[in-house]
């Protein structure tokens, strides 16, 4: 097999996240897919996360999305609000600032007390695949408003495109792991995900100077909860992943590239072979420009959760038990997503 160069893209406290040029993945020949792969999982399994960089996704197609989002938080309150996420079993919708709490705690007034005590400072809007029965996207109304047409297609279209990229990086991983390359493919073609726009509205920076002692954070520490995601940041940071000396390093936003962590589902699904790392959005680094002001900009990304189709049951996957035997139960994707999403909630 030959070697590719993996490059660095965080490198501290032993966690080393790689950066991986996946065209050679996509396009390569033979050998250079097989290593690309290879760095692939070695990635996952080593730091739970990986920056791919020449994925196909072109830059002015993330452009046009951060815009679209952009504009749809700095509409009304009431126009959003109209739009609210209305359940955990379809996972659609706006939820105002205040509202989610991002954690690992499970037990709901656990979350609530973390809720009150400190809040994520974001606002976010989720979309799912369109035409679910019973679980309709929350669309602003499109009749007579283009710029609301447009969103919406831009967003679907960008939901379609993100679910091959989540087929294609799964299709790495079982190049990786030496299994069929399609394997995954039945897990993966019907796109049950989820793609979130988050906005962290601009903040004082007064707000980060807790007299209690506790961290605030604009979104608290956590791991994800399905097969992979794929996370779109803007240039103003923030994002730290947990290393495996417990201590929190900045995954800095490197331009064109998208940053892909394992889900809590993959790792069970990996038995255990892949890491979901806990990671977490904080005060962010502190720009030259932004030594004078009292307050940080806003911050924006977009994060496109994939998860297995909610109908198929997730047991060990072939390779990862034989010898040591099967940790977990098998669960199906769906029951364990609404399950994860009630208590966030």
């Amino acid at each position: 097999m030959a070697d590719i160069t993996v490059d660095s893209a965080v490198a501290k406290d032993d966690l080393v996240i790689p950066l991986i040029d996946f065209s050679q993945y996509l396009s390569g020949d033979p050998a250079a897919k097989k290593s690309t792969a290879q760095a692939v999982l070695n990635g996952f399994q080593n730091a739970g996360f990986i920056y791919l960089k020449n994925h196909g996704i072109p830059a002015e197609t993330v452009s046009k999305v951060f815009a679209h989002s952009a504009k749809f938080f700095a509409g009304p309150k009431e126009q959003k609000d109209a739009l609210a996420w209305y359940s955990p079993e379809a996972n659609r919708g706006y939820t105002a600032q205040g509202r989610e709490k991002v954690t690992d705690l499970e037990n709901q007034g656990d979350v609530e007390e973390l809720r009150k005590t400190v809040p994520d400072l974001k606002e976010s809007f989720e979309i799912g695949r369109e035409g679910e029965a019973g679980m309709p996207n929350m669309w602003p109304p499109t009749e007579g408003d283009e710029e609301a047409k447009a969103f919406k297609d831009v967003m679907m279209q960008f939901h379609d495109t993100c679910k091959e990229l989540h087929m294609q990086v799964m299709r790495a991983i079982a190049l990786g792991m030496g299994i069929d390359e399609n394997w995954f493919d039945s897990y993966t073609d019907v796109g049950d995900n989820t793609l979130r726009l988050l906005h962290y509205p601009g903040v004082p920076k007064s707000v980060f100077r807790r007299s209690d002692g506790q961290l605030q954070v604009r979104a608290g520490e956590h791991s994800d909860y399905g097969s992979i995601t794929l996370l779109f940041q803007d240039s103003r940071g923030g994002l730290q992943v947990r290393s495996p000396k417990g201590t929190f390093v900045d995954a800095t936003p490197i331009p064109d590239t998208i940053v892909v962590n394992a889900g809590d589902l993959l790792a069970r699904w990996s038995n255990d072979t892949i890491k979901s790392t806990k990671h977490r959005v904080v005060e962010p680094p502190l720009k030259p420009e932004d030594e004078a002001a009292d307050f940080y900009p806003p911050r924006y990304s977009v994060a496109y959760f994939c998860n297995p189709n909610f109908d198929r049951m997730i047991e060990a996957i072939p390779g990862t038990y034989e010898k040591t035997g099967r940790i977990y139960e098998g669960i199906r994707s769906g029951d364990y997503l609404v399950r994860r999403l009630t208590a966030t909630y």
